[in-house]
Parts: structure tokens; sequence; C-alpha cells
């Protein structure tokens, strides 16, 4: 098969064992930087160009969108959509899952466990946004946020106050969200390939720190996953329509709650903690169902 994995690093840990997986199993795979993509938008013959050519046509496409290109790296997506191209993400379960309002709306509405969350944009009451979560301790969240960055841990109410008061300030975008105290500054990884949780991990915060996110110095091992955990993954993954995903979860009084869904999770640390052949995973799921015009939407939406 040839297949094209959209990236901007082609140096990036995930992107070069996708490349090197792809590669042993006997297919063609090209790295191409999403944002040296320009499309051709007719009505009978859309196409990509990239470096002064019109791209091949490919047998699947793996998305590599980062958070800071998803509005150009969806319209990317969509494009090769539009071409009967099969993505393993496509572009609407991309936008959804990084529009981190909306997917927690997507996943309430499908009965999925998560935190108690407030969002607003000027509340009148402060107090009220605050005591409607569980109170202090709670978590404040920048909306655009990723890896970690924009979210800060208030321990008292007038913390609280103070901190939402300084985004709001700002006219920053935030969600108020309760604080999991029993979870003990830890998480759980689910990386979901089509209907099966294939690798989890769980992540354990640095000392002093309540984010687990191994850019911030979290460590990573083996764990078992529950059945609710699993389920609660699986349905999270087909909550937001997607067939990859990272789906990280925290361990409360009242079961697994789901704190975010990624798109475009990385390999290197599912990989290293459980020992398993996660890209490899990935072509086998491309293997069995690449199909042209096998997108769900085709472009839609």
């Amino acid at each position: 098969m040839r297949i094209a994995i959209l990236s901007r690093n082609e140096n990036l840990y995930s992107t070069r064992r996708l490349k090197e997986a792809g590669e042993a199993r006997g297919h063609e795979v090209d790295i191409i930087d999403t944002l040296h993509c320009y499309m051709d938008i007719t009505s009978s013959n859309p196409t990509v160009r990239y470096m002064g050519k019109v791209l091949p046509q490919y047998d699947a496409v793996i998305p590599r969108i980062g958070s800071s290109i998803t509005f150009y790296g969806t319209a990317v997506v969509r494009q090769f959509e539009m071409m009967g191209t099969f993505c393993v993400n496509e572009s609407v379960a991309i936008s959804r899952s990084r529009d981190k309002l909306r997917s927690l709306q997507l996943l309430s509405r499908k009965g999925i466990g998560l935190p108690r969350t407030g969002f607003a944009s000027k509340p009148d009451k402060i107090k009220d946004l605050i005591k409607n979560v569980g109170g202090a301790p709670l978590v404040i969240k920048l909306l655009e946020g990723t890896q970690g960055i924009g979210v800060v841990l208030a321990e008292t109410t007038k913390a609280a106050e103070s901190v939402i008061e300084a985004f709001m300030g700002l006219k920053a975008n935030i969600l108020v969200q309760e604080f999991i105290k029993e979870a003990g500054g830890a998480d759980i990884r689910c990386f979901v390939v089509g209907d099966k949780v294939v690798a989890a991990m769980k992540r354990q915060a640095a000392e002093g720190e309540f984010r687990s996110n191994l850019h911030r110095g979290g460590v990573a091992q083996l764990v078992k996953l529950s059945k609710e955990e699993r389920a609660t993954a699986l349905n999270a993954a087909k909550a937001m329509g997607l067939n990859l995903c990272g789906v990280d979860i925290l361990q409360s009084n009242h079961g697994p709650v789901v704190m975010e869904v990624n798109s475009s999770p990385g390999l290197e640390g599912i990989e290293q903690a459980t020992e398993k052949d996660v890209a490899g995973l990935i072509y086998a799921f491309i293997e069995k169902n690449a199909k042209p015009n096998a997108n769900k939407t085709r472009g839609k939406g």
C-alpha cells in the first residue's frame, strides 16, 4: 500500500516509528509536511499539491496534526477525504477532539464519566461557578492549552477567584473542573486503535506536581485496565469518531472519568512503557480497513 503521514517534523519519534513500521510491513510510506501542502479545490478533480507537484493517490493517510495548526491541518485532511483517500482519523473527528468544550459536551451526552466541569464567559457570581463544581481545590484550564500548559490547580477559593478573574481579564476561554484528589497525581493513558485498547500505561506526576504529562517529568509504567476503564476509553473514542486516539482517564471515587481525548497521541511513552509495537498495530488496522471512499463523512462537515 502507499501511505502518507501528515507531520510537520520527520525527526519526531512518532513520525519515525510510523515510517519504519510501515516500511517493515512492505508499504511505501511518505512523510508530508502538512503546512507545505496546498489544495486545488475543483468540483471534478480535487487534488493536493506538494513541492510543485500533484500528490499521488494514496491508499491511506495518517494525520499527525499538531494543535497549533488544527484549522489548516483539518482542511488538508478534508481534501484527502474528498479525493476518496482513507484517513485514519477524519477531519471532523480531529476538530471535535481539539475543542475541549465541544468534546466534553459530546462525552457528557453519551453518559461517559467526566469530572464535574463549569464553563462561563462573564459569570456574575464567580463564587457560584466554583461552588457548582464542588469548591476548592479545583482545576482551571485554558481551552487552548496542550501538554499541561495553561492548567492551574487552585487550592483555595480565594486563589480560584483570583485565577479566574485574571484569565477573564485577558479574555481567555477557560474551564473550571473538579479536582480528583484521590487520583494522587496519576492518570491512565489508553491507546485506542479501531475498536480495541491496544496498550495502556499509568502516568505518575513528579513530586510536587499534579500534572502527569511525561513532558513535565511524569513517569510511565504498564497498567492493567479494569473492564470499566477499558469500556470508558472505547466509548470516548467512539463518541469522538476517532479510530486512533489516546484517552486520558483518572481513577475517581465515582469510577473512571475522562480528562481528554487526544487525536495525535505520541508513541514513545506508550511503546516504552508497554514494550508493544503500537505503530505496527496501527498498520494492521489500516491494512484491514483502508478502502477507497471508506471515510464516513467523505469530506462533509
